[in-house]
């Protein structure tokens, strides 16, 4: 899809919905997108948005929220990076519902996210891991695998709910330890119900 097949408002929109991918996890209001697009009435940026579903830019979801697929702002740049799916945002101080709808797919370059494993984005929450370097509102890369060791920050399933810790294994227990200035954190010590779902390969800082 070539940049020139769409206007300066459907580029200038479709930038304004990746970035609050990025950002917030989500995608801007319509009236927020009204605001940031000059527009003075909301059916305005509702055409833009209809536009972009018509040219297969975005998809809109069951929740309302709109899912990017394509981002024809990156120009030649595709040649050195790969869409990751953004998956919503999983729990760094405890667990929460893993949330599995996809809201968009974020460039990444092959150089972290590499060939030959699936990668996946998440926006992390919370304090449990600002040691570890990953402070509330950053987003993780992760290498999705099922396995880890010692050490590792992974993304751990308990009873389907998600959330980063580092890896521990010890006496044929699995221990999730927090790194946090915030002593309340305490560690996760589990023998069943536990799944690895990936390792964290980058932290993406949240820089708003």
């Amino acid at each position: 899809m070539k940049h020139k097949e769409f206007t300066h408002k459907q580029l200038e929109a479709i930038r304004h919905i990746r970035n609050g991918l990025v950002h917030q996890g989500r995608t801007p209001s319509v009236r927020k997108l009204m605001t940031a697009l000059g527009y003075k009435s909301p059916r305005s940026a509702q055409d833009i948005l209809a536009q972009l579903q018509g040219k297969g830019v975005i998809r809109k979801l069951r929740s309302g929220d709109y899912q990017l697929t394509v981002d024809p702002n990156l120009g030649t740049a595709r040649a050195q990076t790969v869409d990751v799916p953004l998956i919503g945002s999983v729990a760094c101080g405890g667990p929460i519902l893993a949330e599995e709808n996809i809201q968009g797919f974020i460039p990444v370059s092959t150089a972290i996210a590499k060939p030959g494993s699936k990668h996946y984005l998440l926006h992390a929450r919370g304090d449990s891991m600002d040691k570890a370097g990953i402070k509330n509102g950053d987003m993780v890369l992760v290498r999705q695998q099922s396995t880890a060791t010692q050490g590792e920050r992974v993304v751990a399933l308990i009873d389907d709910e998600a959330t980063i810790k580092e890896y521990r294994r010890s006496n044929g227990m699995v221990v999730l330890m927090p790194r946090s200035t915030n002593q309340t954190h305490k560690p996760i010590i589990l023998t069943n119900d536990f799944q690895v779902q990936g390792l964290i390969v980058a932290v993406i800082p949240n820089l708003k």
